[in-house]
């Protein structure tokens, strides 16, 4: 569990947790070293709280989970991607307010 309430995964169950959801969801890749991955944090809760119906937010650590990290191509932070039916469908680099999240998103939730 991150610092804001938003879940983390792992490599470990990122397949189970992510791959394997029925709810589309929104990974966020993140680094401890990362500020403006660390303004991201109240957006994403706030995000959790209103959208938990229908769209399920995580972290990831990049540094503790690099298998995932290279596999989805992730350079930079923070870098978002909504995995749909176990496919990523869309991603995004970089910090955002959350009308502009929500907006970004309201094509694939």
């Amino acid at each position: 569990m991150s610092s804001h309430g938003v879940p983390e995964v792992t490599d470990a169950d990122f397949a189970a947790e992510v791959i394997g959801s029925d709810l589309p969801v929104l990974v966020e890749f993140t680094a401890d070293w990362c500020p403006p991955c660390r303004q991201m944090g109240p957006v994403l809760s706030a995000l959790a709280e209103e959208e938990g119906e229908r769209l399920r937010v995580v972290q990831l650590n990049v540094d503790r989970n690099p298998a995932t990290t290279n596999a989805y191509k992730v350079l930079s932070m923070p870098t978002f991607m909504v995995f749909r039916g176990g496919e990523p469908v869309k991603s995004m680099v970089g910090s955002r307010p959350k009308r502009r999240l929500l907006e970004e998103l309201s094509d694939v939730v």
